[in-house]
């Protein structure tokens, strides 16, 4: 056990702590702010303060941990042996960087309670964040400081030993448009003709009369298929799909249509379904609550997992609100249109509410890559080349390599075919 001496002990200190090293590392930890405990401490040791006590493993510490709210803060952002730090700490210091205050500023998303700009549908924007800005989005940086860490303990405790995490792939199929055309009803159907025509989509307009006179199959009804490819291979999969009334944002096939119904329930009984939720209940938690109950009652499963419309997290109260309903994992946390990871890290974390100065008991999963961040790549190499460098990073600290893919993209027209290679992805990264 590793004995972490402090001169006060927080919220915001354990819970980074323990993300660092029992979450990432395998390190049991336990904390005092008293000296003579320190002092008698055989095992593994260090100090977190502004001053050592002696010549002990220390790291200087900022005065993030031991804050309250949110505070302006002057970040710059420099190099540590190659990978980008901040908070530097000083000569004195052992490790050149508090990453545990750097740690719980990406973690707990400190940048997205301050002021900001939302984009078109609610969102903090990617080019605000400080990963993006200072070029370490694509690198899970919160993982590689605690591996460094590891290592400079190592150095002065050779017997300091963690549980080494193993790595892991998961592959998500978000369902927002379950089908292009078909279970559409007859008003949207006639609405979509004459949409089609109006705007000289003749194409589209064939396509939409071959589909609903049974004489070809909807181009997004690829779930069996999917299935069929995922039983060939050892990974985690999960299903998400929307279940809610048609909206300005929100045009999936009624939850009432009993196809559509069937579908869902089919699904289920060869991978793990759950909730893709509404843009309406992102913030209304009456609407969020009903959504999960009729799917639930649907699949006859709890539904504990969501994934939030257009990634639209909003901290701190699209979390509360999932706590709220009773969900205890989500898997939002990422941009739709960029690789990378929104929090700093490829492992999974509980929230914490800075608001409130507590740790929240719902798991956040962080995604690497949305399908619609590789639409403008030119062909499959550039996109391999890009996804290789992000896997060997997760590979290489054992984390969580989290991809998801939409139904639609997968059966619509582009330039590549989608669904060869969202095999190959599978193929490639789930080992």
């Amino acid at each position: 056990m590793l004995l972490l001496f402090t001169h006060k002990v927080t919220n915001r200190l354990t819970y980074t702590a323990r993300h660092i090293f029992e979450k990432i590392l395998g390190v049991e930890i336990a904390f005092t702010t008293k000296v003579e405990d320190f002092i008698k401490h055989s095992g593994p040791k260090m100090t977190y303060s502004k001053q050592p006590l002696q010549n002990e493993f220390f790291i200087r510490s900022n005065d993030l941990l031991f804050e309250q709210g949110i505070n302006d803060l002057d970040i710059k952002v420099s190099d540590w042996e190659g990978i980008p730090c901040f908070f530097a700490c000083g000569e004195k210091s052992t490790v050149p960087y508090d990453i545990f205050s750097a740690s719980f500023f990406l973690l707990s998303r400190y940048e997205e309670y301050l002021p900001h700009v939302k984009d078109s549908v609610g969102r903090f924007p990617v080019k605000e964040s400080i990963a993006y800005q200072n070029k370490f989005l694509e690198l899970p940086v919160v993982d590689l400081w605690a591996h460094k860490l590891l290592d400079l303990l190592k150095e002065r405790f050779p017997n300091i030993k963690g549980k080494e995490r193993t790595y892991n792939f998961t592959s998500i199929i978000n369902v927002t448009t379950s089908h292009c055309y078909a279970m559409r009803g007859v008003a949207r159907s006639l609405g979509g003709f004459f949409l089609d025509l109006g705007n000289l989509k003749f194409r589209s307009f064939v396509d939409r009369f071959s589909v609903l006179l049974g004489l070809k199959k909807d181009p997004f009804d690829n779930f069996y298929e999917l299935v069929d490819i995922h039983k060939k291979f050892p990974i985690k999969t999960m299903f998400f799909f929307q279940f809610a009334k048609h909206s300005a944002h929100d045009k999936n096939v009624s939850p009432n249509n009993n196809k559509f119904r069937y579908l869902i329930k089919s699904v289920a009984d060869y991978s793990a379904v759950s909730l893709s939720t509404s843009f309406l209940s992102s913030t209304d938690k009456s609407v969020l609550l009903e959504e999960k109950k009729r799917l639930s009652n649907l699949i006859n499963r709890p539904i504990s997992y969501s994934r939030l419309r257009y990634n639209r997290v909003s901290v701190p109260t699209t979390y509360r609100n999932l706590v709220e309903t009773e969900f205890t994992d989500d898997f939002s946390m990422g941009y739709t249109h960029e690789i990378g990871f929104r929090a700093g890290t490829c492992t999974p974390f509980h929230f914490y509410d800075i608001n409130m100065e507590v740790r929240q008991p719902l798991k956040v999963h962080p995604f690497a890559v949305h399908d619609y961040a590789l639409v403008n790549f030119k062909n499959r190499d550039e996109i391999f080349d890009k996804m290789d460098r992000v896997y060997r990073l997760v590979k290489q600290v054992n984390g969580d390599f989290i991809i998801i893919f939409s139904n639609e993209l997968l059966g619509g027209k582009h330039r590549l075919d989608w669904m060869d290679l969202y095999q190959s992805f599978l193929k490639r990264y789930y080992v």
